[in-house]
């Protein structure tokens, strides 16, 4: 090869690698490139968004009891054995899938494992193993928003934003920390703020309990007689916020909160007659044979037994139907509707956000021209339906000196980062709708139903307790056609200085175990321990 082809050719090759220099210098001052190729040895792994947790009336955690941690992992850590026993099933899912992966990932895991050298950030468990309040609080869909009850109603000040905090990790290309890294924690929150219920942490415990041992299906409500505030809101059955599909297929509705639904009410309602009655100075007596005829209607007392001569004391004791049909057409149609109106029957409960307490369904004075609908809405049954809520409320306006208040479930938002309410939201107004005097004899006789009437099963009770019982028929039948009932006690506790208003409802049932006014004086006995 000559010597000028020689030089040639060294030529391009000089020119060849000086291109290629002035192209990696370009490279190197280009920060779009530079960012490029440090993203790809970054990882960015998401925290779990801060929601605002739901607090009881003293300040008390109702979520978030249960403490979790996030643990940063890294691929070469051996991490599938050393990790598999310190998180759940769905953590040790998440071990399984990561055990051949080449980058970081996080895991929940049950205990702070900082003294085993790994990265643990604080992420509490949103619903304790055993659920609190679990109806009203509600739980959250898949991707982390209010799917029921109070998470949903008020998703927007419980999520914020949904801006979360992020670790970014610089690694190698097997997926490790780089050597002299550590990872960056930035923070981003998302302004989320907590809620404060009228719920008291050990009330609702107690109400729980209770309900466990005693109830299949139904509801435990508890008001503080002088706020109308809701100490306790239990449905029966409950349900695994934690995992929602096994109770999908179940057949006694655990989705469904009680508290807020309408039945039939039965007798409980006979206290709103005896309410009209006393306001328009009336006490007649009556003549019980054990069933009332109007016009050619058969209306029975429970069992056909008659009750003989009664006045409206010995009636509410008795819980006698023929009675109360009598007393509704003296009172006359117009009377009752305006005192059930008065007790807050007919109308919707807000809860929270679109959250309501149903309606449930009041006669119209259309319907109640008929003789057979005035007399069926005379002792709580017909086409009159009410929720537990209105039933709470109507008997706490009785235990409050005849002062009536809508029950009420939120206290107002709570700043986390303070640890101080940050709003309160406003208090129903009371209006008085009896007269002391009217209410003075009303408590007398709602004592003596316990005393000595349909209550005794709350008999017995330190400072006596006053209340009324119902048995509402509900034209369900169970296969071997027996009639399904719903068995309610609403009344007042302790006696004299009522506390608590509690209203117990099983719906549906046959042969309870317990009688409702039996689960009112269990409860009652717990709440005396609690002082």
């Amino acid at each position: 090869m000559s010597g000028k082809r020689v030089l040639a050719l060294y030529a391009v090759i000089l020119f060849g690698f000086a291109v290629v220099l002035c192209r990696i210098y370009f490279l190197a001052q280009n920060p779009a490139y530079a960012a490029r190729a440090e993203a790809q040895s970054t990882v960015s792994l998401a925290l779990p968004t801060r929601r605002g947790n739901f607090y009881d009336c003293n300040g008390l955690p109702l979520t978030g009891l249960e403490m979790r941690w996030q643990t940063l992992c890294f691929p070469g850590e051996n991490n599938y054995p050393r990790l598999y026993s310190e998180t759940d099933s769905t953590g040790q899912a998440t071990l399984y899938q990561n055990r051949n992966r080449a980058a970081p990932f996080l895991l929940e895991t049950m205990r702070d494992l900082s003294s085993l050298g790994l990265r643990c950030f604080p992420a509490a468990k949103r619903y304790a193993s055993v659920p609190l309040c679990q109806h009203l609080i509600g739980y959250l869909d898949a991707d982390g928003h209010g799917a029921a009850g109070l998470e949903k109603a008020l998703d927007d000040l419980l999520a914020g934003t949904g801006a979360h905090d992020t670790l970014r990790c610089a690694v190698t290309a097997q997926g490790r920390l780089r050597e002299g890294e550590t990872p960056q924690l930035i923070q981003n929150d998302s302004g989320a703020v907590g809620v404060q219920l009228t719920i008291s942490r050990p009330v609702q415990r107690a109400a729980e309990a209770v309900a466990a041992e005693t109830m299949t299906s139904g509801c435990i409500l508890v008001l503080d007689v002088q706020t109308a505030a809701v100490r306790a809101s239990v449905s029966v059955p409950g349900y695994d916020p934690d995992d929602l599909a096994a109770s999908l297929g179940a057949s006694d509705s655990p989705f469904l909160n009680r508290v807020l639904e309408s039945y039939a009410v039965g007798s409980v309602f006979k206290p709103v007659l005896a309410a009209a009655a006393l306001e328009a100075g009336l006490s007649p007596e009556y003549e019980c044979t054990g069933a009332v005829v109007v016009d050619g209607q058969i209306f029975r007392c429970a069992g056909g037994v008659p009750h003989g001569t009664v006045n409206l004391a010995e009636a509410l004791e008795k819980s006698c139907n023929g009675y109360f049909v009598r007393l509704g057409q003296q009172l006359s149609a117009e009377m009752l509707l305006q005192t059930a109106e008065a007790f807050g029957f007919g109308r919707q409960i807000a809860v929270a956000g679109r959250l309501y307490a149903d309606s449930g369904n009041l006669p119209t004075a259309q319907e109640l021209a008929q003789s057979g609908q005035l007399a069926n809405f005379s002792f709580g049954q017909g086409s009159f339906l009410a929720s537990p809520v209105q039933v709470a409320a109507m008997m706490n306006a009785i235990a409050c000196g005849g002062v009536y208040r809508t029950p009420f479930f939120v206290e107002g938002t709570v700043d986390e980062t303070q640890a101080a309410v940050s709003e309160a939201f406003s208090q129903p107004q009371g209006k008085r709708i009896l007269s002391e005097k009217t209410v003075d004899a009303l408590r007398e006789m709602l004592e003596q139903v316990v005393a000595e009437g349909t209550a005794q099963d709350a008999a017995g009770l330190k400072e006596g307790a006053g209340g009324k019982t119902g048995t509402a028929q509900t034209g369900q039948f169970t296969p071997e056609g027996v009639e399904r009932k719903n068995l309610w006690f609403a009344g007042f506790y302790p006696a004299q200085k009522p506390k608590y208003t509690i209203v117990v409802l099983q719906d549906g049932q046959t042969d309870p175990a317990y009688s409702s006014a039996a689960v009112f004086a269990r409860l009652c006995t717990a709440l005396r321990l609690l002082g």
